[in-house]
């Protein structure tokens, strides 16, 4: 499987990797060492806590370093002036009247609360490539689908202000 992410993906990953490797890894594992020392592991809340937090990091390292490995680098740019990655979308939803501004960026970066959603997403996908004024149809399952109008365009860019997720 690979990961379709942007340079910027890349390098925002590869500097969160970096930190943990290099900063926070040394200082949790101090950490346990001191815990250990409290003495009685079996009742030795900071040692588990201390632990936790390690593995966590470790954790997060080696996801950070597989999706790095398996990334296929992506472009930002739109086909033929259409709706591309980073781009806040201003669509109108007909059925509930209202208009919502989205954002597409890729899966490492998603946000849906914030109107920030991925590429790979059924709305995402669908609005990838399509221009103003074009009516784009989301099927969401056999039985229910709707549709939004695109009012406005306006052109992004991956300036690295959208964090990395988490998880």
């Amino acid at each position: 499987m690979h990961n379709a992410l942007t340079k910027k993906d890349i390098e925002l990953m590869q500097k969160e990797l970096d930190e943990r490797r290099i900063v926070l890894r040394p200082k949790l594992l101090e950490a346990v060492k001191v815990a250990r020392a409290f003495g009685d592991l079996s009742e030795n809340f900071e040692y588990k806590a201390a632990k936790q937090e390690k593995n966590k990091n470790e954790s997060r390292i080696r996801f950070l370093e597989n999706m790095i490995r398996t990334a296929r680098v992506i472009d930002e740019g739109g086909k033929n002036g259409g709706v591309a990655l980073y781009d806040r979308v201003t669509v109108y939803l007909p059925e509930d009247g209202e208009t919502e501004v989205l954002q597409v960026v890729t899966t490492m970066r998603k946000d849906p609360l914030k109107g920030i959603i991925s590429r790979e997403s059924p709305v995402g996908r669908a609005l990838l490539g399509k221009k103003l004024g074009d009516i784009v149809h989301i099927q969401v399952d056999e039985h229910y689908g709707y549709d939004m109008v695109i009012r406005a365009i306006e052109k992004g860019q991956d300036d690295g202000s959208i964090p990395i997720n988490s998880y």
